[in-house]
């Protein structure tokens, strides 16, 4: 079979169109006209193009305990026995290196054991720089397949669905196809995870047939390369119980909505109470965004970390933390600019900190008010292009800072990556999250009137968790429980330093805030999305 990598006609774009099952009316944001280019998975030449190997599991349906519905329609009822499959391998960290190798050539093959079965079908691929003549960054791409009988599609470990939903990621229909984005404003040797998960159907009357699939294509398009506010939609979401206490503050039957996407990192955000809306950073971009409840998504600040000439070095030269004064006044750690600016009434833009000592700061990263107006602020070296071997860096630490009565003070300079920071409910004590992955840990310490901090321990030790992120952001709910972001989810410490559970969304979170009027939904920074999820206790927010 030849590769299909076409800088295509119109007529052969019609073909194909035609060919296919066409567009789901029910989802509006896929591309409207043909692709630029199209790669076929059923190749060689094209898994090859895009790196990828096909690889395949059956599952096996298994018994597994769980709770009858309660008198709140919950399963909070008595211990019950259901069932399950395994494996779940929609994740896009799933270990599939031992499963079976498929020539791609063979997708049509008939797999499974017949009647009522499942299976999965992973593949992960990596943007190439050409697909013929066409370049492929900045463009769109979209993955579509059939499935004999039914299909769902996991895109790097997410699984989106909303009311009245038919094909994309869920299944579309009696033999019908799957058509969805996987990627926008893409860049050669970005990697997209799939997982396609194979029904044998119909399920209630089971039949005497195998699953197989039809065919998988990648279809590029020129589209926007700008992020957007999806409708508000649930993904999967995992919740990792280790006490009973979570179940507290997470309710039996959690939920993740998906708010935006495409953007290139999120961080700091900050629930602005004076309108009801988020504010965050893409440091990556340069830019603070804001949503506001209605889900409309906007630029707020542009160069919101640096503006200068030598911008292209930097990975991420914008604003990271976002915060508010004691009077509403937002307030800035801006990565290239290397400083702590606050926003006035007037527009106007006041620096509060970009140097210690005659020496500029490193990058400012996350950064918290006490109720008396002290400002305290990690300063890693992260936001610089080559981080602690950057030439421009000046200070021969990462340091922990404070800015009490307009003086700015080092407090502690014990971590090499000091990075999330949050203070305790009765401002008693403070943490800082240590971003390194020889030492993920999370510091206490006491948070004394001069501004001053002292007796600093380790809360918290993740080291020898699995996972390869360290320790990014750091909040607390009004009962003194810690939300960590650390290894392989957001971690729920008590303020004993116990660890009561991990929140696993589709994709890891890095920084989070609490909003809405009753502080109790937490909008999650997640790499390239923004998300939300209500809790049962609520934040501790800024008293702006």
């Amino acid at each position: 079979m030849r590769l299909r990598i076409v800088l295509i006609s119109a007529a052969t774009a019609a073909a194909l169109l035609l060919g296919a099952s066409g567009i789901d009316a029910s989802v509006t944001e896929l591309p409207s006209g043909p692709p630029e280019a199209v790669v076929d998975l059923a190749t060689a030449e094209g898994v090859r193009l895009v790196k990828g190997q096909w690889r395949y599991s059956d599952t096996k349906i298994i018994e597994v305990d769980f709770k009858a519905p309660g008198p709140d329609g919950q399963p909070t009822g008595k211990r019950l026995t259901t069932y399950d499959y395994t494996p779940h391998a929609g994740g896009a960290d799933f270990d599939d290196s031992r499963w079976e190798v498929l020539d791609p050539t063979t997708l049509d093959k008939r797999r499974g054991a017949g009647r009522l079965s499942f299976n999965w079908y992973r593949i992960a691929v990596t943007i190439p720089e050409r697909i013929g003549q066409f370049n492929p960054s900045g463009s769109t791409v979209v993955f579509e397949t059939s499935v004999d009988d039914y299909a769902e599609v996991w895109v790097d470990g997410e699984l989106p669905r909303q009311a009245g939903q038919s094909g994309g990621s869920v299944v579309k229909g009696w033999n019908a196809s799957n058509r969805l984005i996987i990627g926008r404003d893409l860049r050669p040797g970005q990697k997209i995870q799939l997982a396609v998960f194979g029904m044998n159907g119909p399920i209630s009357n089971p039949p005497t047939n195998f699953i197989w699939m039809r065919y998988a294509k990648l279809e590029f398009t020129k589209g926007s390369t700008v992020p957007i506010a999806v409708t508000p939609h649930e993904v999967n979401v995992e919740v990792i119980r280790a006490d009973p206490a979570m179940d507290a503050i997470v309710g039996p039957n959690p939920k993740i909505f998906k708010l935006a996407e495409g953007f290139k990192f999120t961080e700091g955000p900050v629930w602005i109470p004076n309108g009801s809306y988020l504010l965050f950073s893409d440091p990556n971009s340069n830019v603070i965004y804001k949503y506001t409840k209605d889900a409309q998504l906007s630029v707020f600040r542009e160069k919101s970390g640096y503006a200068g000439a030598d911008i292209g070095e930097y990975g991420q030269p914008g604003s990271n933390g976002l915060t508010l004064d004691r009077e509403g006044r937002l307030t800035i750690n801006e990565h290239g600019n290397r400083r702590v600016t606050r926003l006035e009434k007037d527009g106007t833009a006041t620096v509060i900190a970009d140097r210690y000592e005659g020496k500029r700061l490193n990058s400012p990263n996350d950064l918290v008010y006490k109720s008396d107006g002290t400002l305290y602020f990690t300063d890693p070296p992260f936001g610089l292009p080559k981080f602690s071997a950057d030439p421009r860096k000046e200070l021969p630490y990462s340091g922990i800072f404070s800015i009490y009565k307009g003086k700015i003070q080092l407090v502690s300079k014990d971590l090499n990556g000091p990075n999330g920071i949050a203070l305790s409910p009765d401002e008693k004590y403070l943490y800082v999250g240590n971003w390194d992955e020889k030492k993920k840990v999370v510091m206490r310490y006491e948070a004394n009137a001069d501004g001053t901090v002292s007796n600093g321990r380790v809360f918290f030790d993740m080291t020898n968790a699995r996972g390869e992120d360290a320790i990014d952001g750091v909040k607390v709910d009004r009962q003194g429980n810690l939300y960590v972001s650390g290894p392989g989810g957001l971690w729920v410490i008590s303020p004993a330093g116990k660890h009561l559970g991990t929140i696993k969304a589709p994709r890891h979170i890095h920084n989070m805030a609490w909003g809405d009027e009753d502080g109790k939904t937490l909008y999650l920074c997640a790499r390239s999305g923004l998300y939300r999820m209500r809790l049962n206790i609520p934040g501790v927010r800024p008293r702006g």
